[in-house]
């Protein structure tokens, strides 16, 4: 069976009102209270999107969170009471899309998803489509959710991918962070330390040398530009 949430939370009155309110808004929504009952889940269902807590009473989210990625490229949003940017920036880096800090508020909460639910319809739809876009050595393929550069096919993750995609469309021109938030995020309340770590791991991934970007460089204090060569022939 396929719903678009599923919300792994030992907070069960929470977890519960949290699905009564999606469902209200034509969100389907399940919610479970431990690790193994999350596992179960997903072997047997179909999940677009994972609400994760971070500390659950048999096993750490952070745990959790790195079983799934093993498996599954279910878009991960932390939801925690834990404020700090250790955990942010941990959360992040282990395979999380996003972290929203409790107490939230539900309709900010599910704006947060249904944005995330109409990118990965928007992602379906160009699949079938096979869309793609062509720069100067360099080719994004949605279809495969891959960039290729030099004749090397890498494949990324849909954030990772949608980060990139703005950056190539907007290429050779400086996107401000703010641009970023609101194209790849669906808005801009989010921290510089979020769109960091999502930086750091398409330079990883792209880049020769991670360290000295070229294809992906920072303006410090503004954002961020890509550049694909074309200049250089100019």
């Amino acid at each position: 069976m396929h719903y678009n949430c599923l919300i792994v939370d030992d907070e069960l009155d929470l977890a519960r009102m949290t699905c009564e309110y999606f469902e209200m808004f034509e969100v389907s929504c399940v919610y479970v209270d431990t690790a193994k009952k999350c596992l179960d889940f997903l072997e047997e269902h179909e999940v677009d999107i994972l609400l994760l807590d971070i500390n659950l009473m048999e096993e750490s989210g952070f745990d959790l969170c790195k079983k799934i990625r093993q498996r599954w490229n279910t878009p991960i949003l932390f939801i925690s009471a834990r404020q700090s940017d250790d955990d942010i920036l941990i959360a992040l880096n282990i395979g999380g899309d996003d972290y929203i800090k409790k107490p939230y508020t539900l309709s900010v909460l599910l704006a947060k998803v249904k944005v995330i639910l109409k990118r990965m319809n928007t992602v379906e739809h160009n699949a079938e489509k096979n869309e793609e876009w062509k720069g100067e050595g360099i080719r994004l393929v949605e279809e495969k959710l891959c960039v290729v550069i030099k004749d090397r096919e890498i494949s990324l993750k849909a954030k990772e991918f949608a980060l990139l995609k703005c950056l190539f469309l907007h290429r050779n021109s400086i996107v401000t962070k703010e641009q970023l938030f609101k194209e790849v995020w669906g808005d801009s309340f989010y921290s510089d330390g979020t769109l960091n770590v999502h930086i750091r791991k398409l330079r990883e991934k792209i880049e020769e040398n991670p360290n000295k970007p070229e294809i992906i460089q920072t303006i410090w204090g503004t954002g961020y530009i890509l550049r694909d060569g074309s200049e250089d022939k100019n």
